[in-house]
């Protein structure tokens, strides 16, 4: 290369560098990124050579201003910077995906009317979605899913006429859908708000007549679901709400709808399917209580369907034979749980992966030719039903837990060339069957002086002692087991583990069964012993997959047949709110209904109230139901910077308790009265969320006289308990008790035996209702808040305390009042 070429080249990287380097001063598009990528830590990518546009994840346009800038999954963390990407005036994409920001710069909304796509999903960005977002007024796609965005969808997202997508999912969303959304957002094609906390009633969506996408599972929202059906949608998941009504307007057809999820809800009455859902693939009605006639035939229809749950639906009839030559396509059939009757037809030409019949009333002979086309299925189940089948492929613990309660009834093969006509063959057989019968008198003899025996030595040992059977150690060992704890026994008469099947509602495809339990606890082992409570022992498990569950024993027995328990169990398994404690499951396991619930971290309000530490239990506290792990001492999750020891964190316990009760006693059909409302039945979620348990057991678990909640619940039993004979629990028992409960949040105090200064009272009930009525109420305030906030409003809720505690239960307030009480005197 000549002198020329070298001068060529060097005046050539002279000029990038010179422009690299104006790209980069002060109030330039390059300079907000550059600072963006030094204010987050990171190394630029201008590292390599060459200018901003070139940069990955950077786009301009021919002036070199910055269109498009996107920085997914990068690990940033902490705020997004101020003076950084707010600046690019021209900006017409972001992308912020998959890092862990915790908050938006205050220019960040001054990116204005150029903006089309929006995208902050999976984050950690908490607080409100202010009205600014109504700056981005040409945009086309917003995603905020799976952050920490709380309080109302702003009003403001109405005027955004562009808006194609939103997507708001897994965040802490309250409130009702706004209306300025479904009127002002006419382009919207898809609307994701799953997984928050929106309640009222669903809003007429036919303005929005371009939406083809609707998710709205996991929240809420109540009333009539008629608005959400519109004729040009194809997606429709409204599962995990409080729907309770469904009516089609007369003109809807369904003909675009290939996805339909309705799970999950309290829908009552007709569910018509007659002429409608032409291509829908995917139909999901499960846990509900529709009231339907001749739907089986009538889904037969929907000859696109691949997948069809009816689990829990009510269903009384028979499954159509001409089922499986028109449903051709069908993959996944659950009708588990329901009142069908009549035959199993023969559905062996179709090509399923999933068939649940379990908890029907099945009868007659399963066809061979559907038994062979099993083992290639990833899951099958024709339990409890009244079945006939020769599954000569399966092995005996496979057919335990997919056949239980059938009867196996495979025909003996004889060879007849076997059988010869002679008479010393027939001597033979007869010399047989002599020593065979000889033989079993013997061992019958011997069984009889062995089980004599066994009586007399149980009858000379006071204390017998039962071996517990390890189930790792021998799957196929036979029932029933027996499980020791400190004060009692209890038996679960199951024959083979693997046959008793637990259900968990969340996850209705997964075959869990009592062995799983058996597993997930250790075998029932001590040591995963949380409690000794008033319905039976407690112990924490883990199921396959990882899910933590608290599994309670209702050792109680019941007069309830195993039907009504579980229809029972799943209407307790459908309560859902945010201030219960969800039931995620049952098993009926013999005798035994065990209850499965969702494992709460941090304790209970009894132990956070008087200083113990969240993970630990007080010994003479076991009493209670309580769901913490003893780890030798050591608290297993400290109180969070909020504490225990403020005005606002105690009201917040009290408003959600009486959201929890005002839920059961005025939202649920028929009315649910808890009957054991105390410190140690709050517990708090790994958010110190305070969720409310124990909700409708005492049918289930055969305690439902007053007479064990006066013995499990002393200084918390109204005083019309007195007259055990005659009492009654009561919505207004409830309240009685919640005020006890609220006193106790305020003072400090316990029920019964705590120091009450000034008075000679027995009870804190007592004391703080002298205390109230002498005016005196501000004396009796807890020292660790009274100065965290308006002694005033600690005064108010006193005087709530002091209403819901009224000797007679007529002069109480209902639960409903309770809420709007707490409400007006909320911490701001």
């Amino acid at each position: 290369m000549g002198p020329a070429g070298a001068r060529g080249i060097t005046f050539l990287f002279l000029a990038v560098v010179v422009a690299v380097a104006a790209a980069q001063e002060p109030n330039t598009d390059a300079y907000f990124v550059s600072r963006f990528f030094d204010k987050m830590g990171l190394a630029k990518p201008s590292a390599r050579g060459g200018a901003v546009c070139s940069w990955t994840g950077v786009s301009c346009d021919g002036e070199g201003r910055v269109v498009a800038f996107a920085s997914a999954r990068m690990g940033l963390s902490g705020p997004v910077p101020e003076d950084t990407v707010g600046k690019l005036s021209r900006l017409q994409s972001l992308d912020l995906s998959g890092n862990r920001l915790t908050a938006l710069s205050n220019d960040f909304w001054e990116l204005g009317a150029s903006l089309r796509g929006l995208n902050l999903s999976r984050n950690a960005i908490g607080g409100a979605l202010p009205n600014n977002v109504g700056n981005f007024a040409r945009l086309q796609v917003l995603d905020v899913s799976h952050n920490g965005f709380s309080g109302a969808l702003p009003q403001a997202l109405g005027s955004i006429t562009d808006l194609e997508v939103l997507n708001g999912s897994h965040n802490q969303f309250q409130g009702k859908l706004p209306v300025a959304v479904v009127l002002g957002c006419g382009s919207l094609v898809s609307m994701d708000l799953s997984g928050n906390a929106l309640d009222g009633d669903l809003p007429e969506l036919s303005p929005l007549r371009s939406l083809a996408y609707l998710n709205l599972s996991s929240n809420q929202l109540r009333g009539s679901l008629a608005g959400a059906f519109q004729e040009q949608l194809m997606v429709i998941d409204l599962s995990n709400n409080r729907f309770s009504r469904l009516n089609f307007s007369s003109g809807y057809a369904g003909s675009s709808l290939m996805y339909l999820d309705l799970s999950s809800n309290e829908l009552l009455g007709e569910f018509d399917l007659a002429g409608r859902f032409r291509n829908l693939r995917h139909m999901n009605l499960a846990f509900n209580q529709l009231s339907v006639n001749n739907f089986l035939p009538s889904m037969g229809e929907i000859s696109a369907l691949e997948y069809v749950n009816l689990s829990s639906t009510r269903l009384h009839e028979q499954i159509p034979g001409a089922l499986s030559s028109e449903l051709v396509g069908l993959k996944v059939l659950d009708l588990s749980r329901n009142n069908i009757s009549g035959v199993v037809p023969d559905m062996s030409n179709l090509q399923l992966l999933v068939l649940d019949l379990s908890l029907n009333n099945l009868t007659g002979e399963i066809p061979v030719s559907l038994v062979k086309k099993l083992p290639s299925m990833e899951r099958f189940n024709f339990s409890y039903n009244n079945l006939t089948v020769c599954a000569s492929e399966l092995s005996p613990e496979a057919f335990a837990a997919t056949f239980a309660k059938s009867r196996n009834d495979c025909p003996i093969a004889v060879n007849p060339d076997n059988i010869k006509k002679n008479g010393p063959c027939r001597k033979g057989v007869k010399l047989a069957l002599a020593i065979v019968l000889s033989l079993f008198l013997s061992v019958l003899g011997l069984l009889c002086l062995a089980l004599v025996c066994r009586r007399r030595r149980k009858r000379s040992d006071p204390f017998p002692t039962d071996k517990q059977v390890s189930f790792k150690e021998e799957p196929g060992i036979s029932g029933p087991f027996t499980f020791q704890t400190d004060s009692t026994t209890w038996v679960a008469d199951v024959k083979v583990a693997t046959s008793v099947p637990v259900v968990i509602f969340e996850k209705p495809l997964l075959s869990f069964t009592f062995a799983n339990l058996l597993e997930a606890t250790s075998n029932f082992d001590r040591g995963t012993l949380l409690a000794e409570g008033r319905f039976g022992p407690v112990y924490r498990g883990f199921l396959p997959g990882g899910i933590q569950v608290a599994v309670k024993v209702l050792v109680h027995g019941s007069v309830m047949s195993d039907q009504d328990a579980t229809r029972e169990l799943e209407r307790l398994g459908r309560i859902k709110h945010p201030n219960l404690v969800p039931l995620t499951g049952y098993c009926l396991a013999g005798d035994q209904r065990i209850a499965i619930y969702e494992y709460m971290e941090n304790g209970n309000l009894h132990n956070l109230m008087h200083d113990l530490p969240l993970g630990v239990q007080a010994t003479e506290d076991w009493s209670t139901d309580t769901w913490e792990d003893n780890n030798s001492g050591e608290a297993t999750e400290n109180i969070t910077a909020e504490g225990t020891a403020t005005w606002r964190f105690r009201h917040k316990i009290a408003l959600g308790a009486a959201r929890a009760l005002a839920f059961l006693h005025h939202g649920c059909i028929p009315q649910i009265v808890h009957r054991d409302v105390k410190a140690s039945s709050i517990y708090f979620d790994y958010a110190m969320e305070p969720r409310l348990s124990d909700f409708g057991l005492s049918m289930i678990a055969g305690t439902s006289t007053e007479g064990d909640l006066l013995q499990h619940s002393p200084g918390y039993a109204p005083p019309e308990f007195s007259d055990i004979e005659n009492a009654t629990a009561t919505a207004k028992s409830d309240v009685y008790s919640f005020g006890i409960v609220l006193f106790e949040l305020i003072t400090g105090k316990e029920p019964l035996g705590d120091e009450y200064p000034e008075q000679k009272e027995a009870s804190l009930m007592n004391w703080a209702r002298a205390m109230v009525k002498a005016n005196q109420g501000s004396s009796i305030i807890d020292l660790k808040i009274r100065d965290t906030g308006l002694e005033r409003q600690m005064e108010e809720a006193l005087r709530i305390a002091y209403l819901c505690t009224a000797e007679l239960p007529s002069k109480r307030p209902a639960m409903q009042q309770i809420v709007g009480l707490l409400k007006d005197i909320e911490p701001k």
